[in-house]
């Protein structure tokens, strides 16, 4: 066996096993993960591992989307000083969130004797650890944790549909001088990505689609440095003109947007699983604690400036501040292009559930040959597509319902599952002494009720909005 073929063996053992929906497996074999396995010269079976650039690129991609171009519109809400302490201080947290997780994945796989496990198996080892009580529902805890993961990426592959659609529909207005009756109604742009969008999601490993991820973040990098050189090129206000903070009651509407933000934590346990050194991912200075301080910084930012120089004008995307011009429009079309390639990795999450539950509950691998699942995989992905265009086209308001969920989600699984992750998986830890246990403990509920803050003040701002969109009438933002 040669060097070559040597890792390519191990890296089938370092597959992410993912948890089976109908049957609570949580130590799948490594072939269940269809996605990423390809197949060579000589008919092995290997795995397609990413290198830490490249998974740097994922990450990124993951992390930065549209919520950096609402920063500056979160300030409002809380001031520069607070507001930038605020999108810190979130940042922080949620990165310690992550690591929260994987650490107990390392753990509970370890215990469970198998390679690693996905979040859904990590929940589900984690309530088999904790109280008595709770043990007998771990496997109803595994498949929730499913189910949330499928409705936070499918709703932010809906988002992006929108996104890419009216970004295209405003550059075409701007760049054709299109008075705004002449121009295509949304449904027709969204009409036209559909087929390119679903051939781009054809792409089914990670390692090809490191390409545009980092295609997508040299478009966003060029984009984000218009957007700085917009802001700064014709001076800016004293920073005194600006509210340092605001009024108490204002600061749900800013926790709501800034932590909906910071929503990269259904990747990392992928993003681990499928790299050749996944020792190098969250160490002090590995790939996880450098990407996310480069969005936190990033974040905040944008945020600081997109403020000082708009003030209480500035809108709920930055890009609706600027005049209109040629500079403008390559913003736009800059983020619609680094948006559309960012479906593709959101998307990968709900094919991760999705395509080995298919598997495994009707026995594909078993009852159909390669070239017959490679189909029968290829049709999930144009019927999942296909689904998130038919919510884009039936839902107008969809931006704001999507948000809605995100609230309802995604602050749970960022802020509040990985505390109670960690308190179950040390439940019974003898090794573990009663004074960490109990600052543990106290760290985790802290954790738990900035998460349930979150979860509850990111709730109110979106029926807020959804409230106000009924009354006045919609108008999409972008």
């Amino acid at each position: 066996m040669t060097g070559k073929d040597k890792r390519e063996m191990d890296s089938l053992l370092r597959t992410n096993s993912v948890s089976s929906l109908e049957s609570g497996k949580t130590g799948a074999p490594a072939e269940s993960v269809a996605d990423n396995i390809s197949m060579g010269g000589n008919g092995a079976r290997y795995h397609s591992l990413t290198t830490n650039g490249q998974t740097m690129m994922h990450l990124l991609k993951g992390n930065i989307g549209t919520g950096v171009l609402a920063m500056p519109s979160a300030l409002t809400n809380a001031g520069l000083l607070v507001g930038s302490a605020g999108i810190i201080l979130i940042g922080i947290i949620c990165i310690h969130c992550m690591h929260m997780l994987l650490r107990c994945n390392r753990i509970l796989s370890k215990r469970k004797q198998v390679r690693s496990l996905d979040f859904a198996g990590v929940t589900q080892e984690a309530v088999a650890c904790g109280p008595y009580r709770l043990r007998p529902y771990s496997r109803v805890a595994g498949k929730i944790i499913n189910g949330f993961l499928i409705l936070t990426q499918i709703g932010f592959c809906c988002v992006y549909f929108v996104f890419v659609a009216t970004s295209v529909q405003k550059v075409a207005e701007g760049v054709l001088h299109l008075d705004r009756g002449k121009n295509l109604p949304i449904y027709a742009y969204l009409a036209i990505i559909l087929p390119i969008m679903i051939l781009y999601n054809y792409i089914r490993s990670l390692k090809t689609l490191a390409i545009a991820s980092t295609v997508a973040n040299v478009l966003q990098m060029g984009g984000m440095v218009l957007i700085f050189y917009i802001i700064f090129k014709d001076g800016l206000p004293n920073i005194l003109s600006r509210d340092t903070y605001k009024d108490i009651s204002k600061m749900p509407l800013f926790f709501g947007t800034a932590i909906y933000a910071f929503e990269g934590i259904g990747i990392v346990l992928p993003l681990e699983n499928e790299m050749e050194r996944p020792q190098d991912f969250a160490g002090l200075f590995g790939v996880m604690n450098t990407g996310m301080s480069l969005v936190v910084i990033l974040y905040t930012a944008v945020g600081f400036f997109g403020y000082l120089k708009y003030g209480e004008a500035i809108q709920g995307s930055i890009t609706l501040n600027f005049d209109s011009g040629w500079l403008s429009e390559t913003v736009r079309g800059i983020f619609a292009i680094s948006i559309f390639l960012s479906y593709a990795l959101q998307m990968y999450v709900p094919m991760q559930i999705f395509w080995p539950w298919l598997k495994d509950r009707f026995q594909l691998a078993s009852r159909c040959a390669p070239h017959q699942l490679l189909y029968i995989e290829l049709g999930l992905r144009t019927a999942l597509v296909t689904f998130t265009f038919i919510l884009a086209m039936s839902i107008p308001e969809l931006d704001l319902f999507i948000s809605l969920v995100g609230a309802l989600v995604s602050s749970s699984l960022a802020l509040i599952i990985p505390p109670l992750i960690e308190l179950f998986t040390f439940y019974d830890d003898d090794e573990m002494s009663k004074k960490r246990w109990y600052a543990m403990v106290i760290k985790n509920v802290l954790i738990m009720c900035f998460g349930i803050a979150g979860f509850v003040t990111g709730t109110l701002i979106n029926l807020a909005k959804v409230a106000k969109c009924i009354t006045s009438g919609y108008q999409r933002e972008v």
